[in-house]
């Protein structure tokens, strides 16, 4: 089989990931029962999601991969699955829409793999008969790689910094897929096309909601674009954006622009499907705004909001439980379902279950409606501390009775 070049790296560590997998599920497949005595107090309604990404993961990238994932997580008493449907540029589905925009139906490193087999539709089939809430995740929302077909074939999409004559993307950096950009959220093109995605995986799939995260915004020095300095100077008498990004009007002229954007992409769901779920995961609310221009405790208020998944990715457990009690959090956990995103590592920082366990407790010990952890390649295999079924076992004493979502 012809594998391009460009994708030869990615290739090799897929196939990796996947033997990873494959020899974790075979090492300890049996879970054992005697932890249903645990003293964990029953819980019968909680989110237990975990979230199904392809970065640095190859568990999308074999059906024996998902199946085996979902079965597990069944098993052990998760209900929710977040898979990832849009990163780096692409769709992980077949898309019609981002064909013409970028010039690839799907991910091409997904396609090889999975000759072209609409992995969505797996996972929504599989995932329901599991019992599995399956919520399709936008995972890299404005962002793409500077070298994506995306973003060299719109240039005019990209949002750009004050000084970006002298920083734009055409320099070394651009050469790696590394070097982000992000697409400018004010640009009606960029929004088109981002509603467009969302429509298109509400109307062909069976999907309990959609999941926007902590990418849906901007980075708080961007917004010195063209498009964007055009469009303040009409709503301005010609005035052109403050020098400072962190000027407190222009921050909150570009976070309610955004804003506008949420509360049209909610509209639009719910026309679609009214009964589609709209998820957000976002960072606390001081650090999105201020660093992202999110301004989502106003779309909780708005009502653009259903379900709240805060990320909270922090291995002090003082620092943990410090963002649990932010009043934005307080405040929407009066009018929405919310549950605290956790960690569980990475290949290059890996989490000990006592912690994970450790900050579980804490969220449950403030009421809230449950968890989901980032992400399913650091859940049980040999990236962890433990052994995959010591962690398995771990995740039993979290969740030794099933739990109905919220």
């Amino acid at each position: 089989m012809f594998i391009p070049s460009s994708l030869f790296f990615r290739y090799c560590l897929c196939w990796g990931l996947v033997l990873s997998l494959v020899l974790a599920s075979y090492n300890g497949s049996t879970f054992s029962r005697s932890l249903a005595s645990s003293p964990t107090p029953v819980v019968l309604t909680e989110i237990r999601g975990v979230w199904l990404t392809n970065v640095a993961s190859g568990v999308l990238f074999s059906p024996w991969g998902i199946n085996r994932a979902l079965d597990q997580l069944s098993k052990l008493n998760f209900n929710t699955v977040y898979p990832v449907v849009w990163n780096r540029g692409h769709t992980f589905y077949p898309s019609t829409v981002a064909k013409p925009i970028t010039g690839q139906g799907q991910d091409p490193l997904l396609r090889v793999m999975r000759l072209g087999r609409d992995v969505l539709a797996e996972i929504v089939e599989q995932g329901h008969r599991q019992g599995l809430r399956i919520i399709p995740w936008f995972e890299y929302g404005f962002m793409a790689p500077a070298n994506s077909q995306l973003a060299q074939r719109h240039p005019n999409w990209i949002s750009k910094r004050s000084n970006y004559k002298k920083a734009g993307i055409a320099s070394a950096k651009s050469l790696s897929d590394r070097y982000q950009v992000w697409l400018n959220p004010l640009h009606p093109k960029v929004q088109q096309l981002i509603l467009n995605l969302i429509v298109e995986v509400v109307t062909k799939y069976d999907v309990d909601g959609i999941q926007l995260d902590d990418h849906f915004g901007m980075p708080v020095e961007l917004g010195y674009d063209p498009f964007t300095v055009r469009l303040y100077q009409q709503e301005h008498q010609g005035q052109s954006p403050p020098n400072s990004p962190l000027d407190p009007e222009w921050m909150r002229w570009r976070a309610d622009k955004i804003s506008d954007f949420m509360g049209r992409i909610f509209k639009t769901v719910k026309s679609v499907k009214a009964d589609c779920l709209v998820s957000l995961s976002p960072n606390p609310q001081p650090f999105a705004y201020k660093s992202y221009l999110q301004d989502w405790r106003t779309w909780v208020q708005q009502g653009w909001v259903e379900e709240l998944v805060v990320q909270v990715y922090r291995k002090d457990l003082s620092g943990f439980q410090a963002q649990l009690i932010q009043s934005a959090v307080q405040e929407a956990r009066q009018r929405i379902p919310v549950s605290i995103g956790i960690t569980t590592g990475t290949g290059q920082r890996p989490v000990a279950m006592k912690q994970i366990q450790q900050q579980v407790q804490k969220v449950r010990d403030r009421g809230f409606d449950g968890v989901s952890f980032f992400y399913w390649e650091t859940l049980w295999s040999y990236l962890t501390p433990e052994s995959p079924r010591q962690r398995r076992l771990g995740f039993r004493e979290l969740f030794p009775y099933p739990a109905t979502k919220v």
